[in-house]
């Protein structure tokens, strides 16, 4: 028996489907965030580059600062506190 590859976006699916007319504006690419202002973690799937793992789809967080193009979201996952480095294509505000 062979063994079977898991990359990260293994399972992925159903995750990073989207309708057949669906397209990304730029401005949903040119999208600015406040510092501490809240924001939940909505992959799009045009955009591969800094696309959070999967376990994070759908998690809300906090906005704490700037890295380049991306954002630093300060999320809590499994009663830790993590950082992750976000494009705002991938994120949408509460």
């Amino acid at each position: 028996m062979t063994h079977k590859a898991r990359g990260p976006k293994s399972k992925t699916r159903s995750l990073l489907k989207r309708k057949a007319r669906e397209k990304t504006s730029v401005n949903k690419r040119l999208r600015e965030f406040k510092m501490g202002s809240r924001v939940v973690i909505k992959p799009d799937p045009s955009e591969q580059k800094s696309m959070p793992f999967k376990r994070f789809y759908g998690k809300s967080g906090i906005v704490t600062n700037k890295r380049g193009r991306s954002y630093i979201v300060k999320i809590k996952d499994g009663g830790k506190e993590k950082q992750l480095i976000v494009r705002p294509v991938h994120l949408k505000g509460v």
